[in-house]
C-alpha cells in the first residue's frame, strides 16, 4: 500500500499504484482519522497498518458509493474497528443490505448482518469534511469537502488515472471508471457542481490528487460536454 500525504489532513493510500490505481483516504482530525472508502477486497490489514504508522485511530468510517472497488474491504474494516463510526449514503446503505440479503438466500450460512450506519444526507459532517451529493458515476455517489482547506475527495465523480476526465468520459488508457457510470449526463452535471465549489485540491478514487485542479476540472469539463452533445446529436 502506497502512502502519499497531500497537506496537513490528508493522506492517499493507494492499492496497485502501478497497474490498476485503488485509493482510499485517511483524513485526520484531532480524535483520530476519517477513512473514506474501503477499497478492494484484501486491503484491510495494510489499511490499519497505515494508520498506525501515521500514528493515529480510525475512528470514522465513510464510503462514497457501492461499487466494489469501494467497498471491498468494507465487512473486515468494520470487524477490525468496533467502534468506529460507520456512515454513508440512505441509497448506498440500501443497495449494500439488499446485497447481503441476496447471498444470504443464496448462501443462508454465511450470513452478514444488516448495516446499520449513520445516513448521511448532503449538507451533513462527518468530521470536518462537508457530504455533497454527485450522482452520476453510480445512483449514490456522495464526496466530500473538507471545510478546513477546501480540499474536495471525489470518488469517482473524477479521475486523474490517465489523465484527468468526468465520470464517464472514456480515457482508453484507464477506461474503467467511464464503463461503470450509470448517467452520463448526470455524472456531467455532478461534475459542474463541484467545480462551482471552488476546490484547492482534488483527491480521486483513481489516479494522483492535483493541486490547484480549477483549470483542470475546467478542461475535463469541456471535453465531457463536447463527447455528450456529439453522442446527443447522432442518437
Amino acid at each position: 500500500m502506497k502512502i502519499t500525504k497531500h497537506g496537513e489532513n490528508l493522506v492517499q493510500l493507494t492499492r496497485f499504484p502501478l497497474l490498476f490505481p485503488v485509493n482510499v483516504f485517511l483524513v485526520r482530525e484531532d480524535d483520530g482519522f476519517t477513512l473514506i472508502d474501503a477499497s478492494v477486497g484484501g486491503s484491510a490489514p495494510a489499511i490499519l497498518k497505515a494508520a498506525k504508522v501515521l500514528g493515529g485511530d480510525i475512528v470514522r468510517l465513510t464510503l462514497t458509493h457501492a461499487h466494489n472497488d469501494h467497498i471491498g474491504s468494507l465487512d473486515a474494516l468494520i470487524a477490525a474497528l468496533p467502534n468506529a463510526e460507520l456512515s454513508m449514503s440512505a441509497e448506498t446503505a440500501r443497495v449494500l443490505n439488499e446485497a447481503r440479503e441476496a447471498k444470504a438466500r443464496k448462501s443462508p450460512e454465511k450470513v452478514l448482518p444488516a448495516l446499520r450506519p449513520r445516513l448521511l444526507q448532503p449538507g451533513d459532517r462527518v468530521g470536518s469534511l462537508e457530504v455533497i451529493a454527485a450522482p452520476g458515476h453510480s445512483v449514490d455517489h456522495i464526496v466530500f469537502l473538507d471545510t478546513r482547506d477546501r480540499t474536495l475527495i471525489v470518488g469517482d465523480a473524477f479521475q486523474t488515472r490517465g489523465g484527468m476526465a468526468v465520470s464517464g468520459t472514456v480515457n482508453w488508457s484507464f477506461p474503467f471508471p467511464a464503463f461503470a457510470t450509470a448517467d452520463k449526463a448526470q455524472a456531467l452535471e455532478s461534475a459542474r457542481a463541484l467545480r462551482s465549489l471552488q476546490p484547492t485540491r482534488l483527491a480521486v478514487g483513481h489516479g494522483n490528487a492535483l493541486a490547484s485542479p480549477l483549470n483542470a476540472m475546467d478542461a475535463a469539463i469541456h471535453v465531457a460536454e463536447r463527447k455528450l452533445n456529439k453522442a446527443t446529436a447522432h442518437a
